[in-house]
């Protein structure tokens, strides 16, 4: 009886030691001081000129071999700066940093200046790094510039200003008007629409001709686009913003593409049609410098042609189409001409997965890669031994590795070791390039390679991180899969609570993006700081578990767009599946489980919420969309079409229609000045609950856009989330 006494003490004791052991997470490390954030390698880009790289030093730019991976001289010091402007401007005023195809110049960004998603200006100069002068791109009196691009001679830069598209002669000094009738909120050039930029990826809108006599630009005319405005705050009288935002089955903008010639200062139209109703997401000059690709696709997005224009004959041919019953996508990874100018290689899910074709234009198309496996980017090409670099998820569903394929389709090698989840960037050459490694449980490793795999040098391990996270004791995230009641196999992660007991039983938050094409569950390591918060409610007993549902990546067209026409139906069921498999488990609450989301996961997590029959104790949406029909025609009608052909698409799983279902807790965030996902969903949603007298918390950022991000916000919403999840959990 003393012995189990004394085991009993004995045990007490190091449990106590051991929890005491365990340092506390806070909101304020993760948000204020940033302790477990990861390095990256800051300024890295691939040379030109033979097998070199930068990167950015707290002295400079340097220089660095590929195969050696050490430094091998300065490109441009902090001091040559000060010597050029005479201290005007420090080496810390510059953002960002590109060079002239002949690496004889560099284009400085200062003062950069967020406009959306992808889109920014600043004010640019422009170094010679022979003769180490510096001169402004352009008057700073009139106005900062957007997306300043040398040509590829190196002799001039293209820039945008105030809608407008202009020239600078790096030789004369003397700046060049393009166009002229750019204005705001009525017409864009060189630069894409607010819709085009967020979900086309088109921010710049116009490219350079590979000998540098020609400007291909688009023009867009929004003037049938409808108005939004948001309001800020923090003055007598706020502000409002006004923008052209073409909501589902709206008018969007009409765009024209246009040739510029240098020499000749003239501007030539392509005839390409009605353009009312259709997109044209991206131009390419093909390498003979004569002939200009448009990327046409309908409204419905389900097929896109590729037509050429030939400057000497002025006639165009439709060269590819590509086609789908659901959607195309639209991905400039994965489509790259051949020095022939007259065929390519590109990515399509032709077959019901996303694979590699080699296309000669007009004529044969050969697949190269086929297996029930998909193709996530093709990275580059070896023109003389005619070998294809692609990553994919052959091994293993949720990897992605490093393959190498003749252009035959022969002789296919996987050269990474199939363990995790790679990211590669290779150099001009295709000698060496950048991988970027982690898995489940390895912050991301930096390292230079060989086109065989072979390590060259390690750039950055993140081992501060490493230290970081044993410190604090971090529980592994687990990979698992289970069948729903419907039949579908489905994949997850789950992080369990510190000192983890299967006879206990604990509540579980889940966390859910699951929009088309997303891919949260992975053999990767998580975002740093979300992880880091999971960390935070393991410790306080909660179980973290994440579900990627129907629609989501990595499994092919049918598992991708089952979800066609009824966005958010198959997901918001899988969600529920998923709650139903938790509760059955002998160390899960089934009464304690809730549910969260951001943005398409605020949507799903509110959806699943409202439609769960009290299935989810709790749930937090965080800038969700609540009707399809407020947002942007290009990303909804994808997948939907339009309200005016499928209305049931978009009020049957609106959780606006859904209100008078809700049961249990339910926090609504959102950033009162979002320019993607409006305030105007969550203030909506908030009318149907309060109509259908349902009691609920929330919470509005002015100022604020769909990150909440900026001052103390994001601090201030997790500390908000935090307490929700313990009060209501």
């Amino acid at each position: 009886m003393k012995k189990k006494t004394l085991s009993f003490i004995l045990f007490l004791t190091f449990f106590v030691l051991t929890l005491s052991a365990q340092k506390e997470i806070t909101v304020e490390d993760i948000w204020i001081n940033y302790k477990f954030a990861p390095r990256g390698v800051p300024g890295f880009d691939n040379m030109n000129s033979g097998d070199f790289y930068s990167v950015i030093t707290r002295n400079g730019i340097e220089k660095h071999s590929f195969e050696t991976g050490e430094k091998v001289g300065n490109i441009f010091t902090a001091r040559d700066l000060q010597q050029a402007t005479l201290n005007r401007v420090k080496f810390d005023d510059i953002d960002d940093y590109q060079f002239d195809k002949n690496e004889t110049k560099l284009l400085l960004a200062t003062k950069l200046e967020s406009i959306y998603r992808r889109s920014s200006k600043a004010y640019y100069y422009v170094y010679d790094l022979t003769t180490k002068e510096i001169v402004l791109l352009a008057d700073t009196t009139l106005g900062k510039q957007s997306f300043a691009t040398f040509s590829s001679d190196g002799t001039k830069v293209a820039f945008v200003r105030d809608n407008n598209i202009f020239l600078k002669d790096l030789t004369t000094g003397k700046e060049h008007t393009v166009t002229t009738d750019g204005s705001i909120n009525h017409v864009i050039n060189g630069m894409g629409d607010w819709v085009y930029e967020e979900e086309l990826s088109l921010a710049k809108a116009f490219e350079w001709s590979g000998d540098g006599t020609k400007l291909a630009y688009m023009r867009f005319d929004e003037s049938k686009v409808k108005e939004f405005s948001m309001t800020y705050y923090g003055q007598l009288y706020p502000e409002d913003y006004t923008y052209k935002y073409p909501k589902a089955g709206e008018d969007n903008s009409l765009v024209d593409i246009f040739i510029y010639d240098i020499q000749t200062a003239t501007t030539v139209k392509l005839d390409l049609g009605d353009n009312s109703n259709c997109y044209f997401p991206r131009i390419y000059w093909l390498p003979n410098a004569a002939d200009l690709i448009v990327m046409k696709l309908n409204r419905h997005q389900n097929k896109m042609e590729l037509i050429r224009y030939n400057l000497q004959t002025k006639k165009m041919d439709v060269v590819f189409t590509d086609e789908n019953k659901c959607w195309v996508e639209v991905e400039d990874d994965n489509l790259i001409f051949l020095d022939d100018s007259k065929s390519m290689l590109a990515a399509s899910e032709r077959d019901g997965y996303r694979h590699i074709y080699k296309i000669d234009f007009g004529g044969v198309i050969t697949q190269i890669t086929k297996g029930d496996w998909e193709v996530a980017e093709i990275c580059g090409i070896d023109k003389k031994k005619k070998l294809i670099y692609y990553l994919s998820n052959e091994a293993a569903m949720l990897n992605q590795d490093l393959y190498v394929i003749n252009f035959d389709g022969k002789k296919k090698k996987m050269i990474t070791d199939g363990k995790g989840w790679n990211s590669v960037s290779f150099n001009p050459t295709m000698n060496y390039y950048l991988n970027v490694y982690s898995d489940i449980a390895t912050p991301p490793i930096y390292s230079i390679r060989k086109n065989d795999g072979k390590m060259v040098r390690e750039l950055q391990n993140n081992e501060r991180l490493n230290k970081t996270i044993k410190e604090y004791a971090f529980v592994n995230k687990e990979l698992f899969s289970f069948t729903t009641d419907q039949g579908v196999a489905l994949n997850g992660w789950m992080i369990k609570p510190v000192n983890f007991d299967e006879k206990k039983q604990y509540p579980v938050l889940m966390f859910v993006y699951g929009g088309p094409g997303s891919q949260q569950v992975r053999n990767s390591w998580m975002g740093s700081y979300d992880m880091a918060w999971y960390q935070l409610l393991a410790r306080k007993g909660y179980m973290v578990v994440c579900v990627d549902g129907r629609g989501t990546a990595g499994r092919g067209d049918a598992f991708k767009k089952s979800v066609y026409k009824q966005m958010g139906k198959l997901e918001a069921e899988d969600q529920l599946a998923t709650a139903r498999y938790l509760g059955a488990l002998p160390y899960v609450d089934a009464k304690r489980i809730g549910i969260w989301g951001w943005s398409f996961g605020g949507y799903l997590s509110s959806l699943a919420m409202f439609k769960g029959e009290g299935l989810f104790k709790m749930a937090m949406a965080v800038a969700p969309v609540t009707n399809w029909r407020y947002y942007d025609n290009i990303y909804t009608e994808r997948f939907l079409q339009t309200p005016q052909e499928n209305p049931s698409g978009y009020d049957d799983n609106s959780p606006i229609f859904h209100a008078d279902k809700l049961q249990g807790s339910y926090l609504l965030v959102h950033g009162m000045t979002d320019d993607n996902v409006h305030f105007q969903n969550a203030a909506d949603l908030t009318t149907a609950l309060i109509e259908n007298n349902k009691h609920f918390d929330h919470f509005f950022y002015p100022n604020m856009n769909h990150f909440i991000n900026g001052g103390n916000a994001r601090y201030h919403l997790y500390v908000k989330l935090t307490k929700f999840v313990m009060e209501n959990l």
